[in-house]
């Protein structure tokens, strides 16, 4: 359903809904006039929870994903907030149906419903569930559908792994609020994967929907390796354009979860894979999949950003994990042939933002640690690993090793880190990173969203010895401080192989940048931030 002058007509829809273990699929008549029709409530109250904001397939889409005790037909009902009087919405609101499935391991329903046909610059309101049993009403507002925009990058929440629930809710809560309030006009909220510790634990799944903000922004999922053994995560979230053939899942029928997926948002192509699946075959799959994508959309966007939890550069414990040391061989070149400008990735719980990268090598030898500015020049990619956004686990820093991957080596430039990293940090707080899309530039930050201070569960529960820069020689930095940010320059333009800016060799154009921002007036210098 879309909306169309803000009225519906009557029809009929027909709704899925999965019934008992054996998910027998029945269909559901249900009528849309002026209101709708439902059958009465055989199983009682059925008031909608685990409400969350999903990102649709296009600017003017949004997916809402919701837990019900019923199987009853459900709606989303949709209103410019401006039409909302008294709490009361409009008798012409649009409507749209809902795909209701049983939940075979924690019991009750899941629901999922896309909202289509949003306009720029709108505040909405919406509320799901049937007549007589609505949730709460939500908000949430859109912005321009062209041009510069800001999203918001998670990594690994995984409420649970500190053995405290309330703990690791109320790092995720805070991190949320403070990035939020720091970037109230971010358009996408984007995930590394790991929102809970166990895929079918449903009370860390509820501490992981509890903010609002959830409903709010919308919330681009990506699965991660605690998020698979179960059905919750796809229950959970449903995405758009995805692909659930069996190379992209991983594990059992029964238990499968995730999937490819993607998404365009202004002039960026998102994609998101599920790199939980990657034996064989999975990861040729996986670049199958981008290949299709890339060559189906990439000529409609400025910027290609992917998105996957096991981080390939990793600089800490998954440093040398085996499957990393596989996708370090195929990932690389593929990325850089696709014209891949951003991989955004999880799992090892700190941070990292790699050198420009091409097939599997430091594109520029003269690119220092933590530079400013990059220029990616052809083929040139930049990696950056999140750190933990609720504070619930973290891992140190590992030294290179090549006795136990060869390939993936001290940097020679500062051989405590990886070759491939152009910095590596962590400190045990909490923090999120900040993307900016700009008509000829990147703009990638990572910043801190708490201190040693509660709510931050790994050091409250003296899981972590020490807190702060430094391996805690240095006082912690206050919230909302940058621990690294950097300026991308990009080296296509729409995809199409063109040099955005006049002058820019293809040779080198690290050597180029370094030559135009160093020396005069107002210069700019390639120098690590503190």
């Amino acid at each position: 359903m879309k909306f169309d002058n803000w009225t519906q007509g009557p029809g009929t829809v027909r709704l899925r809904v999965a019934v008992g273990a054996s998910a027998a699929v029945m269909a559901v008549t249900a009528v849309f006039g002026s209101g709708l029709t439902t059958a009465a409530h055989a199983d009682g109250a059925a008031t909608p929870t685990g409400i969350v904001l999903g990102v649709g397939a296009k600017e003017s889409q949004r997916v809402v994903s919701w837990y019900s005790s019923a199987g009853t037909p459900q709606v989303v009902e949709v209103a410019p907030t401006s039409r909302i009087k008294k709490g009361q919405f409009p008798k012409d609101t649009v409507t749209f149906p809902a795909t209701v499935a049983a939940n075979t391991v924690n019991g009750g329903y899941n629901g999922h419903a896309t909202i289509d046909s949003l306009k720029e610059h709108t505040e909405y309101s919406y509320r799901v569930g049937t007549e007589g049993d609505w949730s709460p009403t939500y908000s949430f507002k859109t912005q321009r559908f062209k041009g510069d925009f800001d999203f918001l990058f998670y990594g690994d929440p995984q409420i649970g792994s500190s053995g405290d629930v309330a703990k690791d809710g109320a790092g995720w809560l805070d991190t949320l609020n403070v990035s939020l309030a720091a970037n109230p006009k971010a358009e996408l909220l984007v995930s590394g994967g790991d929102q809970v510790e166990s895929a079918n634990t449903e009370s860390q799944w509820g501490a992981f929907l509890a903010p609002d903000k959830l409903r709010q922004y919308p919330w681009a999922a990506t699965i991660g390796n605690h998020d698979v053994g179960g059905k919750a995560y796809e229950q959970h979230f449903w995405t758009p354009n995805t692909d659930r053939s069996a190379p992209f899942y991983n594990g059992s029928a029964a238990t499968r979860s995730g999937g490819d997926y993607w998404y365009m948002y202004k002039d960026v192509l998102f994609i998101d894979l599920n790199s939980n699946a990657y034996a064989a075959g999975s990861d040729a799959a996986h670049i199958g999949y981008v290949t299709d994508v890339v060559k189906a959309h990439g000529g409609e966007a400025k910027y290609t950003v992917l998105v996957y939890h096991h981080s390939i550069y990793s600089p800490a414990s998954h440093a040398n994990d085996g499957d990393n040391q596989l996708r370090r061989q195929d990932f690389p070149t593929a990325f850089s042939s696709l014209g891949v400008d951003l991989v955004l990735q999880g799992h090892d719980h700190s941070y990292s933002r790699s050198y420009v990268i091409k097939n599997g090598k430091k594109a520029y030898q003269d690119e220092q640690p933590g530079a400013a500015q990059v220029a990616q020049g052809p083929g040139g990619v930049i990696y950056v690993t999140a750190n933990s956004a609720s504070g619930s686990k973290y891992y140190d820093l590992t030294a290179p090793d090549p006795a136990k991957d060869p390939n993936y080596g001290p940097d020679p430039l500062n051989p405590k880190s990886h070759w491939a990293n152009s910095v590596e940090n962590q400190e045990h707080v909490r923090t999120y990173v900040k993307v900016e899309v700009r008509n000829n530039k990147l703009v990638v930050e990572n910043l801190r969203s708490g201190t040693c201070a509660a709510p931050n569960a790994a050091v409250e529960l003296g899981q972590e010895s020490w807190c702060g820069p430094d391996s805690g020689a240095s006082a912690a930095q206050p919230v909302g401080s940058t621990v690294d940010k950097v300026v991308i320059h990009p080296y296509r333009d729409h995809g199409k192989g063109h040099d955005l800016r006049p002058g820019v060799p293809t040779t080198d154009p690290a050597r180029w940048l370094q030559q135009t921002t160093e020396g005069g007036a107002g210069s700019l210098t390639l120098t690590a931030l503190s």
